[in-house]
């Protein structure tokens, strides 16, 4: 069973920086993306940022030119950097491991379990 484990979330002022942290169980080389996503109360959970296993990067527009995705082998893990936060940021954010299906094993879609990131004066 994969275990991903978020840290670095928490209480920021508009226009401050967090940098979000995700640790995975295994080898992430075994997987064939990662990324982050986030759910504000009462709306869906979306897309922020992902990296496939080739290193290619997608960000959601409303992040472009704030977040950076990254990841680091050696750990087993992957970071979220988030600059020029806005209130509008808030939600809890989850870090998801995925991989592909490969004849006969099936896909698999993992989560961890959150961390909070609330920007307020």
């Amino acid at each position: 069973q994969v275990q991903l484990v978020e840290s670095g979330g928490g209480l920021v002022q508009p226009g401050g920086s967090l940098n979000l942290a995700c640790t995975a169980s295994r080898n992430i080389s075994t997987f064939n993306g990662m990324g982050w996503y986030r759910q504000a109360p009462g709306k869906e959970r979306d897309k922020v940022a992902t990296i496939t296993k080739s290193g290619t990067t997608s960000y959601a527009d409303s992040v472009k030119g704030r977040f950076t995705i990254s990841r680091d082998k050696a750990k087993n893990a992957v970071y979220l950097q988030m600059n020029s936060l806005e209130p509008e940021d808030t939600a809890v954010y989850y870090c998801n491991a995925y991989t592909l299906p490969l004849y006969p094993l099936p896909a698999n879609d993992y989560w961890g379990q959150g961390t909070q990131v609330t920007v307020s004066s």
